[in-house]
């Protein structure tokens, strides 16, 4: 059997495509990702003024998932589209807008053989859990298959945190060891006859590219120059012309109280690593209420516990500075530093493949850095048991595997028993029975 969901984030749509054995109780980490199709275009919410086109953008990886399914199952396929933080930031801006663009890529969907179960925009809360629930299904620590064909809770299994960034927003989710204290950042989950009660909070505007874009417009309002901009975590020599109507076009970047005279600002990167954090301090408020442990803006966060995996825009980051291999905090802040002390013209000579985002590693780093030690509160001890992954069991982390999973009722919330057969004794009496009546 086959299903697919659409993780249409902010910044693009991406197509998972999964596969299990149609007797679902024959393993675990049973079901595998076929194929990921990325749909070419920007995130569904940019297709606001002219949502017809944001339903044919996903035409052509229906077309792709029509050749991998068998005919005779594609009307058996259950087919979701989940929209996150940047529909979720449409939505506060222009509700009926959000609605037309979910209505369609409902269309576009629609029109394919295939079991759809709609187009949503899913919360916060539920893009955190769901990543939880894909990571510790995959690394069976929810339920396993025992040599003894029987399903097990697997022994002493301690479920693993998730921390998620995307593209405008950002989600942390772990098993606490206390009780928590504010109910809005709970949720509860029974999953093979165990009860879990999860922390998990999702911090809208602090995805990487909209905390990337609110720096740049508080670099910009502090200027001097009304047309120049000195950017610290571009690198020295780095320059690019952006437009105020780009920079100020989203919800989380708040406009200046006067407008700008200039229609085009320059941008000039200066490559000052110290100053550039100190920046980016500033779009966090890391202060807590009295008596209170939180995350930053005055959320309430339970003590971090146990191993955490760290996905999406957390890895791309890392890996592109080759700091994915359990390398201690030290060893990470001196990597950023120095690489954020390159030239661009250094930077381009050594990547030139990368050009595109390279000016963008440095600030994303720093970010990372600021959101996971001051932010989530991560310190030299604690680091070392985050993991920074893209997969596991050969399966993409995030949350659509475990949006799946749970829509489709594939994980049950009883332990499935073991069948076993009836007695010798009971068969054989039955038997001499049916003989008896028969005769």
């Amino acid at each position: 059997q086959y299903g697919l969901v659409f993780d249409a984030g902010s910044t693009h749509t991406t197509l998972y495509i999964y596969r299990w054995p149609a007797d679902k109780e024959n393993g675990t980490g049973i079901v595998s990702q076929v194929e990921v199709c990325r749909v070419s275009g920007p995130g569904i919410s940019s297709y606001a003024d002219d949502p017809a086109k944001a339903g044919a953008s996903l035409k052509p990886c229906l077309d792709k998932a029509m050749k991998i399914i068998p005919a005779e199952q594609q009307r058996e396929t259950p087919t979701y589209l989940g929209a996150t933080a940047g529909m979720r930031l449409l939505r506060e801006q222009n509700s009926t807008k959000a609605e037309q663009v979910l209505a369609e890529v409902s269309k576009a969907i629609g029109e394919y053989p295939v079991d759809f179960r709609g187009a949503r925009t899913l919360t916060g809360n539920e893009e955190g859990s769901f990543g939880w629930i894909t990571v510790n299904y995959l690394l069976e620590k929810l339920v396993k298959f025992s040599f003894a064909e029987k399903w097990e809770q697997p022994q002493h299994a301690e479920v693993v945190g998730a921390l998620d960034l995307g593209g405008a927003s950002t989600q942390i989710t772990f098993q606490p060891g206390v009780t928590t204290e504010d109910k809005n950042t709970t949720v509860f989950f029974r999953l093979y006859g165990t009860n879990y009660s999860l922390y998990t909070h999702s911090y809208l505007c602090y995805g990487q590219t909209q905390a990337l874009k609110r720096l740049l417009a508080a670099l910009h309002q502090g200027s001097s120059s009304p047309q120049q901009i000195s950017h610290p975590c571009y690198p020295k020599g780095y320059r690019e012309n952006i437009t105020m109507a780009e920079l100020y076009d989203s919800p989380c970047v708040h406009a200046p109280s006067t407008p700008s005279p200039a229609p085009v600002l320059t941008v000039v990167g200066t490559g000052e690593p110290a100053a550039c954090s100190t920046a980016m301090q500033k779009l966090f408020n890391f202060s807590c209420g009295a008596n209170r442990t939180c995350g930053f803006n005055g959320v309430y966060q339970p003590p971090l516990r146990g191993q955490f995996f760290a996905f999406a825009g957390f890895y791309y980051t890392f890996h592109f500075l080759n700091l994915t291999s359990h390398q201690s905090l030290d060893d990470v802040n001196s990597t950023v530093q120095s690489f954020c002390n390159k030239s661009w013209t250094e930077l381009v000579e050594t990547f030139p493949q990368e050009e595109t985002y390279l000016h963008t590693y440095c600030p994303s780093a720093i970010y990372i850095l600021t959101l996971l030690v001051k932010g989530y509160k991560f310190d030299a001890y604690t680091w070392s048991s985050i993991h920074f992954s893209k997969q596991a069991a050969n399966t993409d982390i995030g949350w659509t595997l475990g949006f799946m999973l749970n829509f489709t009722n594939m994980i049950p919330t009883e332990a499935l028993e073991h069948i076993k057969g009836h007695q010798p004794s009971l068969w054989a009496g039955s038997v001499s029975f049916i003989v008896l009546a028969i005769v």
